[in-house]
């Protein structure tokens, strides 16, 4: 089981079976590198489980994802957000869960 320190992580699903992994942090810049591993972490676990699936769901893989990186200014401090977006199979949210339950205990 791998720990998220920084990631907060929800997930949803819809009416199609299609589920939804949205892992984020905002954070100072200063700890984007803890955040990137972390990022490089559940993406390294997603291609080790599931090897050759990444791709578009509607072409019949269990996961795909989009990643987004931005930056602002609230007052004197900068904030870096990053969001992982997973757009997955029931059998990828199911493993995923199990692997990163602790994440998704709050």
């Amino acid at each position: 089981m791998d720990h998220l320190h920084y990631l907060t992580v929800d997930l949803s699903d819809d009416t199609d079976g299609v589920g939804t992994i949205e892992a984020s942090a905002s954070t100072a810049p200063e700890q984007g590198d803890a955040v990137d591993a972390e990022i490089q972490q559940v993406l390294g676990w997603a291609s080790r489980r599931f090897p050759g699936d990444h791709g578009p769901l509607d072409e019949g893989h269990a996961w795909d994802h989009d990643l987004q990186v931005t930056q602002e200014r609230t007052g004197d401090r900068l904030w870096r957000t990053v969001t992982l977006t997973i757009s997955a199979s029931p059998a990828f949210m199911e493993a995923f869960a199990a692997h990163f339950a602790e994440a998704l205990d709050g």
